[in-house]
Formats: structure tokens, sequence, C-alpha cells
């Protein structure tokens, strides 16, 4: 694990320095099928991720946003499961929100993982029983046990554009793009929680899933079960981040809407 970790965070550094070098120079902006934006710093940091990681770990399986899906990946014991660039509007428009984010998979979970937001400066980081770090210094997730007056990193409209069987008490919200980064600053415990009632895909998650335990928080879905990557749908049904306490009280509040 600490072998892998160290890759990791060598690779991942480079990947972030060489997005800001293209982010300067300006990006050439594409349109996926779906309609989401690609630039082609997603491509070309993608390309150097596979490409790096892979060329020191040949025997292990790879997965990320911008490659195409095989099915050869669930034949490997252990997977790279990474997105070049998480939170691709924060990029383009040159805000910090983004992050580059990659883990090791091993049975299902993470043991290796990092986080790296290169506006920002933060290097999140963890590998299974050792801890969480932030630039090198150990972080721990929050004790709050109350919703009101939580920070919560989630988009507004989950609040408010849903008929829920009771209002949400007063939350400081705040909107960031990249999810790894969102469940990274729950997990230094920065912010207290992080919520999602949306799909979100494996390689959103994985990195930030371990950095969260690690910290002594959790990452599960809203009915509480603990995600597993590497499976044929590389997708989750839904993200509720939070230290443990906090985090039950927040099932409590998501546990009608429908699996």
């Amino acid at each position: 694990m600490s072998a892998d970790l160290d890759l990791l965070k060598e690779v991942v550094r480079e990947a972030g320095q060489r997005a800001l070098a293209m982010r300067r120079q300006g990006l050439n902006i594409q349109q996926k099928p779906g309609g989401s934006p690609v630039t082609d710093a997603d491509l070309a940091i993608d390309a150097f991720l596979k490409e790096q990681l892979l060329a020191a770990r040949p025997d292990y399986g790879w997965l990320s946003e911008e490659t195409p899906d095989t099915p050869d990946r669930l034949t490997k014991s252990r997977l790279f499961l990474s997105d070049p660039i998480d939170g691709t509007s924060a990029f383009m428009k040159d805000k910090p929100w983004w992050s580059i984010c990659s883990a090791v998979i091993e049975d299902g979970r993470p043991i290796a993982g990092v986080v790296y937001a290169p506006t920002l400066d933060e290097f999140y980081e963890a590998a299974a029983g050792q801890g969480a770090r932030l630039n090198g210094a150990p972080v721990t997730v929050s004790d709050r046990a109350t919703i009101e007056g939580a920070s919560m990193l989630a988009y507004e409209r989950l609040f408010t554009d849903r008929d829920w069987p009771q209002p949400w008490p007063q939350m400081q919200i705040v909107n960031c793009n990249s999810l790894a980064l969102r469940m990274s600053l729950v997990g230094s415990g920065a912010f207290d929680a992080t919520l999602s009632a949306v799909l979100k895909h494996d390689w959103d998650l994985a990195a930030g899933d371990l950095i969260i335990h690690e910290a002594g928080g959790l990452a599960t879905d809203h009915l509480g079960r603990t995600f597993l990557y590497n499976r044929p749908i590389p997708q989750q049904r839904s993200l509720v981040c939070a230290g443990p306490a906090l985090h039950s009280l927040l099932l409590e509040r998501l546990a009608h809407i429908e699996d």
C-alpha cells in the first residue's frame, strides 16, 4: 500500500502541474455525447495518468472518466480508478474547485488514494490503516453532532427542490464542483458533511472515500451501504459523507428517498 501511495503521489503531482500549464495556455473545449464539457487537458491528463501508472504496475486494471471502459478490468485483483480533472466546469472557468484524483482498488475497496487540488495547493492522501493527510499533516473529520449549523458542501437545490417530510434546519451550504475535493474537505474537518442524492461514478468517489474513512468519518449511500468498486456498472446510488454522529442523523433525513 505504501508503495502504491508513493506512486500515486508522484504521478498525480506531476499531472496537476501539467493541468495548470495547459490551463494557462488556453483550452480546447468540446462536448461529450451527453452534453457535458471535456477539454484537451482532461484527455491529456487522463492519457498521462494511464501511461505512467500502468507502466509502473502493468498487472493492474484501469478505469477512468475519459477512457472507454473494458471488461478486462473485472479480472484484475488491483485497479487504478482515476478522474483526470474532477470539476471540469470550474477548471474551464479558472476557478479553484477542481481536483485530480486517483485510487488503487483491491477486492472492491480503495487501499491507497490521493486528491490534488493544484490551484488551492492542497494535496490529500491516505492508505488503508495509515490515516489521512493534507499536505503531509494528519487530518480528522469534525465532531459535529447536529445538522443545524453544519457546514455542508452540496447544491442548495437538494434541500429546496424535494418534498422533504420535514424542513432542513439552517446550515452553511457551499457548492464545490469536484466531488472528490468535497469529500477531502470533509475529511480534513474544514466542512462537516457533503451530500448528493443522484447517481455518482466510481472515479468521483474512490479516493475521497478512503480519505474520509482514514480521517475517522463515513462515506456511504443514503441507505448506509458501503461503496464497492470495480463492479460491471461503476456507479453508486448517492453519497452521504460526514463524521459518525452527523452521518447517522443525515441518514435518518434521507431514509425516505427511493433506492
